[in-house]
C-alpha cells in the first residue's frame, strides 16, 4: 500500500513510519498541514493518516478540503485529544476512523490495512501490469510472462514504487525517502546493490528489459 502520513511530532511519525514499512508498506511523510494537504492533492493514497493537531492548517481542515474535491480516500485521524465530542468532529468532518494517542503500533497498523480493503483507492487498483509484468499489490506477488518472480519484501516495496512511477525517472534519494529509512547515507551503494539484484529477477530471463538506468540520475521502468 501506499500511505500518506501528515504528523509534526518527529518521534510519533518515525515510530509509526518504522512500523508501517516493516508490514510491507510504502510511506510518504509530511509534518506540516500546508505540505501535507498539497501531498495529498497531488498524488494518490490507499489510506492517509492524519494528526488532528498539525502547524500552518489544522487536521480537520484538511480532512474537509479532501472531501470537498471528491476525494474519498480513507483517513485515519490521530489526537491527543481522544474526548467524545473531538471523535464525532473527526468522524462527522469525512474521517473514517480515530486511534487517540498514544496507541500500540500494531493497533495503527491493523486499523490502517482494515481502511485499506474497504477504501476506493486499493479497489481501484489492485494489479498494476507494465507489458507483461504482472503485481498483484493484493497478493504481494509478481509474474512476468507468466512466470512467478520470488522477490525479498525489500524488492517487491523497490518494484512497486518504480511500478507506480513507471515510464518517469526515479532517483536514488527518491527511494531512499520512500523504500528505506531516513537515516540511510545517500552516498551509499545500498541502493544500487538492491535494484541490480531486483533487476536480474525482473529482466534476466526475458528479451526485453523493463528496468532501465538513467546514467547519474536514478531508475525508469517502462514497457518495450
Amino acid at each position: 500500500m501506499h500511505i500518506l502520513l501528515i504528523e509534526d511530532d518527529p518521534r510519533v511519525a518515525q515510530h509509526v513510519i518504522k512500523g508501517l514499512r516493516e508490514a510491507g508498506h510504502i510511506v510518504d511523510h509530511r509534518d506540516d498541514g500546508r505540505l501535507g494537504l498539497l501531498q495529498a492533492a497531488t498524488e494518490r493514497y490507499d489510506v492517509i493518516v492524519l494528526d488532528r493537531m498539525l502547524p500552518a492548517v489544522d487536521g480537520l481542515k484538511i480532512l474537509q478540503t479532501i472531501r470537498a474535491t471528491g476525494d474519498m480516500t480513507p483517513v485515519l485521524l490521530l489526537s491527543a485529544l481522544g474526548d467524545v465530542d473531538e471523535r464525532v468532529a473527526g468522524l462527522r468532518a469525512g474521517g473514517d476512523d480515530y486511534l487517540s494517542k498514544p496507541f500500540a503500533l500494531s493497533e495503527l497498523v491493523a486499523r490502517v490495512e482494515a481502511l485499506s480493503r474497504r477504501g476506493p483507492s486499493i479497489q481501484e487498483e489492485v494489479q498494476i501490469a507494465i507489458g507483461d509484468l504482472a503485481i498483484d499489490l493484493l497478493g504481494r506477488t509478481v509474474h512476468r510472462a507468466g512466470k512467478r518472480l520470488d522477490l525479498t519484501a525489500r524488492e517487491f516495496r523497490i518494484l512497486e514504487y518504480l511500478a507506480r512511477n513507471a515510464g518517469r525517472v526515479v532517483t536514488r534519494s527518491m527511494l531512499l525517502e520512500h523504500v528505506w529509512d531516513y537515516h540511510f547515507d545517500p552516498q551509499t551503494n545500498i541502493i544500487d546493490q538492491h535494484v541490480s539484484r531486483l533487476r536480474q529477477k525482473l529482466d534476466r530471463d526475458f528479451p526485453a528489459p523493463l528496468l532501465h538506468t538513467v546514467r547519474g540520475t536514478g531508475y525508469v521502468m517502462r514497457a518495450p
